[in-house]
């Protein structure tokens, strides 16, 4: 034992099981205190859907401490002045965390473990969030890698840095009551807004239907009209469980399997990339594209928020986004791609809407994906690619249910006109309970004349003018 008292300080990992934060301070420390820090300045900005889900996971994170003998404190505040108060108050000889890679994350945590430092405290830092820590998957060259392709082969292959076991130190009990009980979102992510459980055993539950479904991963996860995705996304980011335990249940024995545990290496790559770099967050990887000319168009940017653009396929998902916090993969590609290309509003912003009301939001992810879909990121999409959102809808939701879940004043119509109802006859959009720019707008841009604009605006800064 080094430590007669020891603080867990929990931030995105809010479990016990494959823990190393907790297994070490278990292992190391007579007594453990669990600690979460309400920070208002993360919380605040956060969507309904999430902070709900992040109360029930601290709840249940809680019920889980106590069932131990323990219990979870919760105070709210700046976490440099709290978790600081907090060793004095206990007499902490050390405070473990996992660690983060956003640069909010890296700045909080570099001025707490100063403070602590200052009181002769300890500071222990983990890597629970990720399957392999920043700098442990390198090129020949010892760099990270701009491309992802590559960055896979070493990630497959790079041994996992050991996790601490864990020890049989006592949780301390506290009795605290700070946890808000939630609004009137109670804990929605699934794709269809249906309430999920939350906490590490609502986790475990999900990761066992995403391995029984993984098989057909391949050939589903672009369907947004189905199940086809691991819905993993928000346990990832709350840390409810470990992206470790996800590639261990789910293994690679099958195309379908092996897809989705590259899904976990796209993630790390993110991760690192963000953590080199944390510029990422505000400024192209690529410079030149730091000269493109966005537009100003609140208007535009308004209708997209509401789903409201006149393109189902679109205004589907940003509906489903509305209800839930949570939308489909492919459906966020095709809607950060209109925002971006056809309405050629800054990346920038549609990135911050999307880190606010997503359930799932996570900073390296949120910031490497607006990236790539704008073009402008590392192994991004082409500057040249632009996401037809009609074709898009046509192959991948043919018959139009998504759009018919989603955009109900559209169910009347068949499965061709659904996809634009401003081509449907009179007649037909009269049978189907339809009447444009009442019941639904007319797009609110051209498809094709944005299309040509934005590959304009992307050929002037090519072309350096």
């Amino acid at each position: 034992m080094t430590d007669e008292l020891g603080i867990v300080w929990f931030r995105r990992d809010l479990r016990l099981d494959d823990n190393p934060a907790w297994a070490q301070a278990t292992a190391s420390c007579r007594t453990v205190l669990a600690l979460f820090v309400l920070d208002p300045r993360l919380v605040g900005p956060s969507g309904p859907a999430r902070r709900d889900r992040l109360f029930g996971d601290l709840r249940a994170l809680q019920q889980r401490l106590r069932d131990q003998g323990g219990d979870l404190l919760v105070r709210t505040g700046d976490p440099v002045e709290v978790v600081a108060a907090a060793a004095r108050e206990f007499s902490a000889g050390s405070v473990h965390v996992n660690l983060d890679v956003s640069p909010f994350a890296v700045r909080r945590d570099a001025a707490v473990h100063h403070a602590l430092d200052s009181s002769g405290v300890r500071w222990s830092g983990q890597w629970g969030t990720l399957v392999h820590p920043p700098g442990a998957v390198r090129t020949a060259a010892g760099g990270l890698s701009q491309v992802f392709t590559p960055f896979h082969k070493v990630w497959a292959r790079t041994p996992w840095t050991p996790w601490p076991e864990a020890g049989d130190a006592t949780v301390l009990a506290i009795n605290d009551e700070a946890i808000p009980t939630g609004g009137p979102y109670p804990f929605v992510s699934d794709q269809h807004g249906a309430a999920v459980e939350p906490g590490e055993l609502g986790a475990a539950h999900r990761l066992t239907a995403a391995a029984e479904r993984a098989d057909r991963y391949d050939d589903e996860r672009n369907t947004p009209s189905i199940q086809g995705t691991s819905e993993l996304s928000a346990d990832l980011k709350f840390g409810t469980i470990s992206p470790r335990s996800a590639a261990q249940v789910i293994g690679e024995s099958t195309p379908g399997r092996a897809a989705l545990v590259r899904q976990l290496a796209w993630r790390d790559w993110y991760a690192h990339l963000l953590h080199a770099t944390p510029a990422l967050v505000d400024a192209p990887m690529k410079p030149q594209y730091s000269q493109l000319v966005w537009r100003d168009d609140d208007a535009g940017f308004l209708a997209w928020t509401q789903g409201r653009t006149g393109v189902p396929f679109v205004d589907a998902g940003m509906r489903q986004l509305l209800a839930t916090g949570w939308m489909h993969n492919r459906v966020r590609m095709v809607t950060a791609s209109f925002l971006v290309k056809n309405l050629l509003v800054d990346w920038r912003r549609g990135e911050r809407y999307f880190r606010h009301v997503l359930v799932d939001a996570d900073v390296s992810q949120n910031v490497g994906n607006w990236q790539w879909v704008a073009g402008t990121g590392p192994d991004a999409s082409p500057y040249n690619r632009i996401f037809n959102p009609v074709l898009q809808g046509q192959r991948f939701d043919p018959r139009g249910s998504y759009i018919r879940n989603w955009v109900p004043e559209l169910a009347g119509l068949d499965d061709r006109s659904i996809h634009e109802p401003w081509l449907a006859g009179p007649l037909e959009l009269a049978a189907a309970g339809v009447t444009v720019d009442l019941d639904y707008p007319s797009p609110i841009i051209d498809l094709r004349e944005s299309r040509l604009r934005a590959l304009a605006a992307y050929e002037a800064v090519r072309a350096g003018r």
